[in-house]
């Protein structure tokens, strides 16, 4: 195995099959970055979410996705010119993923590309034979990442650096833009019949840090999706009341079955409640 994968995944626990699958997709996903920022997508975008999260802040749960936002609105963004920057960089490390660009959508702002391996030989480049006979000869591993091209106001960013697989700089949403985001999510995202309980648990990662959430980006947010007019400013009162009605309406049980293929320590869920989520929301902060 390369030698510079060799050191990527020594930061990881590699106990169970799902583990080695995990570690195998977030060490692709550092790949991703660094080959979007050796081809200069980050002059035009930020990272942002639960993956962007995870590598620079310390969420200590495993995410799935890329997402990022440009700075400024642009109906024509497309991945096609980087492309083949981003292959030629994961090729570089031995492994064999092609990216594939989603046809746009009629009236989404959303730009997707899917990025696709088999599991079964990436496993073997990683881990040699180990558990490899475990897996279909047919099995993939995806990796999607996605760009808003029609982002909301007042986001503030960090400038971020990287030492592997090669030193890079990436720009990404501090996390009081972050959380922003996140809070929007807990408010607005459709659950439908499925509650998403990896809201909950970085909503909850926010707030053991302490982060006062940017409440002009929120409120564009809102704005953006109809919850609110614009007509008046957004006031911290009426984000706590808003988050305590959301909570009412959660389904705990369904949260934490969400959540725990992506922890390593299901017990931080033994205290989620609607009392748990309205208290602490009691804390929470803007800036």
């Amino acid at each position: 195995m390369n030698s510079i994968l060799e050191q990527m995944l020594d930061k990881y626990e590699n106990t169970t099959v799902m583990d080695r699958k995990n570690s195998v997709k977030e060490v692709v996903q550092e790949i991703v970055l660094c080959g979007l920022s050796r081809a200069g997508f980050f002059d035009k975008a930020a990272f942002y979410g639960g993956t962007a999260l995870r590598i620079f802040y310390g969420l200590d749960r495993f995410s799935e996705d890329l997402d990022f936002s440009l700075k400024v609105p642009d109906d024509s963004f497309s991945f096609e010119k980087f492309i083949p920057v981003l292959e030629k960089e994961i090729h570089s490390y031995g492994l064999n993923f092609r990216v594939e660009e989603k046809e746009k959508t009629k009236d989404s702002a959303v730009r997707s590309a899917f990025l696709k391996g088999n599991t079964k030989e990436h496993m073997l480049i990683f881990f040699e034979d180990k558990d490899a006979g475990m897996i279909a000869a047919n099995e993939m591993i995806k990796v999607k990442f996605e760009v808003d091209t029609n982002p909301p106001q007042y986001a503030t960013y960090d400038n971020k650096y990287q030492l592997l697989p090669i030193p890079y700089q990436i720009v990404l949403y501090d996390m009081p833009s972050l959380f922003a985001g996140k809070l929007h999510a807990v408010l607005c995202r459709g659950w439908k019949s499925r509650i998403k309980g990896r809201d909950l648990y970085d909503y909850v990662f926010y707030m053991t840090q302490k982060t006062p959430f940017n409440i002009k980006h929120l409120q564009a947010r809102l704005e953006q999706t109809g919850q609110l007019d614009g007509k008046s400013d957004l006031k911290l009162d009426q984000v706590k009341e808003m988050l305590e009605d959301r909570f009412d309406k959660i389904d705990i049980l369904q949260a934490k079955e969400d959540i725990l293929p992506f922890i390593k320590n299901p017990s931080t869920l033994d205290v989620w409640s609607v009392e748990f989520f309205k208290s602490i929301t009691q804390d929470i902060k803007c800036k």
